[in-house]
């Protein structure tokens, strides 16, 4: 969240506080990273004003990124990138009856000229948004480069994990007497 001596640059927001366990994962990554963000529900269809309110006051208050995590209808990303030219990161939130595809289509057929960049349904899709937040912040001529230095780690640390399930599994083959 944010902290007194930085601003907040990503809005992470939801239809529904059921949409918190997924979108959470947006959240750990911000804070891993030391982004400040903000959490918010702006419900779409509930409160529809709230939500064009938060999306014209974005680029004024200084946010580089909006991740807005729905499900069902899934109409806030796409609401969201109707009001504002901060790029929006859309995350389809599994739903119960049709588990997120109908979510990840509401987000991905956006018309042209309303771009929402759409990621993953469910977790992988939060927390990959943020890192794309991240590669943002990093990236470019105005980019941060210690912001870049944190985000190669990262990937480093991830090649590393990956190739130590090589070794995992042949030590697991090698105690079963197969190699």
């Amino acid at each position: 969240m944010q902290t007194e001596q930085q601003a907040i640059q990503v809005g992470v927001v939801m239809g529904s506080s059921s949409d918190w366990d997924v979108m959470r994962h947006a959240a750990d990554i911000l804070t891993e990273f030391g982004i400040a963000f903000e959490a918010r529900v702006v419900s779409a269809h509930r409160m529809p004003d709230d939500m064009f309110r938060y999306a014209e006051a974005a680029a004024d208050r200084g946010l580089v990124a909006i991740i807005a995590g729905a499900g069902g209808a899934a109409h806030l990303p796409g609401m969201l990138a109707a009001k504002t030219t901060v790029p929006v990161l859309g995350v389809p939130v599994p739903s119960r009856h049709l588990q997120g595809v109908d979510s990840l289509h509401s987000i991905v057929q956006m018309p042209k000229g309303i771009p929402v960049a759409t990621f993953a349904i469910g977790t992988a899709g939060a927390g990959n948004a943020a890192l794309f937040a991240v590669a943002m912040l990093a990236g470019g001529p105005n980019g941060n480069p210690a912001l870049r230095a944190k985000l190669d780690a990262f990937r480093a640390r991830q090649t590393e994990v990956a190739r130590a399930m090589t070794n995992d599994l042949t030590a697991q083959a090698q105690e079963g007497g197969q190699a």
